[in-house]
């Protein structure tokens, strides 16, 4: 009933604004008083109402409607590419943020200077997976770095990858024979206990070679389960890739994360633009762009290539 409501409710109150909306357009007569800027507003708001749901409705894989985990890897580019990763991350948190989705940093491995090599994290709400989907691939960063002293511009890449989170572990068979589990002390934040005990898990499946791991959680058994939780969800979708014969379609883009293959390119110097060449889309506000407002990008790939849904 709950899931059913989140998809009736949200139109029945946009049908509902527009009949309001309707009303008032008759009573409004002067076109620049303060009763049409006000109409002007609401309409606007219907509009991006509209939008989203509109949205919604090219949502029609299997696990569209499930959790993501998303994970973030640094590239060519050092420092700069791992500082760009941190960047990602928070256009992802903040995106999830406006969409009231809840997140979870699983694991993250620190830079040696700044940024992060590698971070996952989960991302809890419905659709969060049909949506990131489109995000997965190579991203590039154009811009004067903050860490060259003579204020070069340089090139970084960081890739996205997306995967549903599966809910039933009973779609995945496990065998605990073909785990190698290792233990180790983690990293970064986190506080004493953290940082002073071996909490976090690394697990190892032996037959495909699936590493994961999680270090986040203050115990060894939370973090071990937090894993295995990834690691079924990686198995569940090589094993769909597998069966449908699209395995590097649907395990991510596992193109090099550098020069020639990225999707979507970020420039902040000498012009600022954002271009998503897959679907042609482009902005020049990448300041709303880097704030997590990456809706009209997401909805661009969904309509251009509809039929990728998973």
């Amino acid at each position: 009933m709950s899931g059913l409501k989140s998809v009736i409710e949200p139109l029945m109150k946009v049908k509902s604004q527009v009949e309001d909306l309707s009303v008032l357009v008759e009573l409004v007569e002067d076109e620049e008083g303060p009763d049409a800027v006000e109409l002007r507003a609401e309409l606007e708001a219907v509009e991006k109402d509209y939008a989203r749901l509109e949205l919604d409705t090219l949502l029609s894989g299997e696990h569209d409607s499930a959790n993501a985990i998303l994970e973030i890897n640094a590239g060519a580019g050092g420092t700069e590419a791992c500082d760009w990763a941190d960047m990602l991350l928070r256009v992802y948190l903040r995106w999830a943020e406006r969409r009231g989705y809840r997140t979870e940093i699983v694991n993250s491995v620190a830079g040696d200077v700044a940024g992060s090599k590698n971070v996952t994290v989960l991302i809890e709400g419905r659709n969060a997976y049909g949506y990131l989907r489109c995000e997965r691939g190579v991203h590039r960063l154009v811009r004067i770095s903050p860490f060259d002293s003579n204020k070069r511009r340089h090139t970084s890449f960081a890739a996205v990858d997306v995967i549903p989170q599966i809910e039933d572990d009973s779609e995945v068979n496990i065998n605990p024979d073909e785990l190698r589990v290792d233990t180790y002390r983690a990293s970064g934040a986190g506080g004493q206990h953290v940082n002073k005990t071996d909490s976090a898990v690394r697990i190892t499946h032996l037959p495909t070679g699936i590493v994961v791991s999680c270090q986040n959680e203050r115990s060894q058994h939370s973090n071990r389960e937090s894993a295995m939780k990834v690691l079924a969800s990686r198995l569940a979708e090589l094993q769909r890739a597998q069966s449908e014969q699209r395995l590097a379609e649907l395990r991510g883009d596992l193109r090099a994360i550098e020069w020639g293959s990225q999707m979507r390119s970020y420039v902040f110097q000498p012009y600022t633009m954002v271009k998503d060449h897959r679907s042609g889309h482009e902005t020049g506000d990448v300041i709303r762009v880097m704030d997590g407002d990456i809706d009209d990008f997401i909805q661009a790939e969904l309509k251009a290539a509809p039929q990728s849904a998973t």
